[in-house]
């Protein structure tokens, strides 16, 4: 039995309540770190619909295993929270989940100060955001997105400049007619303009992905990719619905296309992009396409257990591809 590295030892506290008076409740948050280090770069993670800080942990343990700070903030949509379609607070509820985000970055300094060992190793300013679902349409919104107002122009200009890229998991695309008429009459909000989400990013989509909310198919979730000048790499992962095979817990009941290959492709993809991004490691993504592209290649000749592939390749039968395009902005 061959021996293996042990995983960097990690530390996680959780709540760090952030002081939220107009919300409604305060703002909580979990900040997962490596217990060694030194200029940490720092991930704030947005979870989706009904979940919370707690989900997401097959991508955080590995961000954290890998360098990275990990911040969660828990939204009001959570299900801790209970709130239903007639709260108040609903209709702006996207706008909240924005201000969340932006009230974890002001305070980093804050949070930071709240993990024990943790002060004076970060890296503040080497910021990235990245989010699933809902939560990806938040960290759009930093990156650059805007939501079309009912004068079908886009609305407030959210973009945070202190981020320097993102992570656009399971990413809702385009609204009007390509929402549902229940989406159309509860979400309006879910309606994007993409056009000056500037900020380098990588978009994450399953090519099984059918939302109820959506009329279209799982090209629904790659409208980001095709429409944003920020959004370089799409990662199609084959075989992936909502969850990519489980990002959002290791027992998830709600994972409906388990796959513990979708979720390494997830895992290494975004770290590999992250790093380089970043800039703490040049050559990770391109060595991390390129292992992509040769398992993809591998998979003509009959290895059926491959990882994925680029697009460019030609095999549609490997867990996942990476498509890029040239940097528009």
């Amino acid at each position: 039995m061959s021996a293996t590295a042990p995983l960097p030892q990690v530390i996680s506290v959780r709540p760090v309540t952030l002081p939220a008076p107009s919300r409604g409740h305060d703002l909580e948050v979990r900040i997962t770190a490596p217990i060694t280090g030194t200029e940490l770069p720092v991930i704030v993670f947005a979870h989706g619909f009904g979940q919370s800080m707690t989900g997401g942990d097959p991508l955080v343990d590995h961000w954290t295993a890998n360098g990275f700070v990990v911040v969660q903030p828990t939204f009001l949509d959570s299900t801790k929270y209970g709130l239903t379609l007639d709260d108040p607070r609903y209709p702006t509820i996207w706008q909240t989940r924005v201000d969340d985000l932006e009230r974890v970055i002001d305070d980093l300094d804050v949070l930071v100060a709240a993990v024990p060992g943790l002060a004076g190793r970060v890296d503040q300013a080497n910021l990235a955001v990245a989010g699933h679902s809902w939560g990806g349409q938040s960290v759009g919104m930093l990156l650059g997105a805007r939501v079309i107002g009912s004068d079908g122009q886009p609305g407030e200009d959210r973009t945070d400049h202190r981020v320097r890229a993102g992570v656009l998991l399971s990413t809702t695309g385009f609204g009007g007619a390509d929402l549902t008429p229940f989406a159309q009459e509860h979400f309006p909000f879910m309606s994007p303009d993409f056009s000056q989400l500037r900020t380098p990013s990588l978009v994450v989509a399953g090519d099984h992905d059918q939302s109820r909310l959506s009329t279209r198919g799982p090209d629904w979730f790659t409208d980001v990719y095709h429409h944003s000048p920020g959004a370089r790499h799409l990662v199609t992962v084959h075989g992936g619905e909502h969850l990519l095979g489980g990002i959002q817990d290791y027992a998830s009941t709600a994972t409906t296309d388990e796959s513990p290959e979708r979720v390494d492709l997830v895992r290494r993809t975004t770290t590999a992009f992250l790093r380089t991004a970043l800039g703490l490691d040049a050559d990770a993504w391109s060595a991390t396409a390129d292992a992509i592209a040769a398992a993809g290649a591998g998979d003509a000749v009959g290895h059926t257990d491959a990882v994925g592939h680029i697009e460019a390749v030609g095999h549609i039968d490997a867990v996942g591809h990476i498509d890029s395009k040239e940097d528009h902005s």
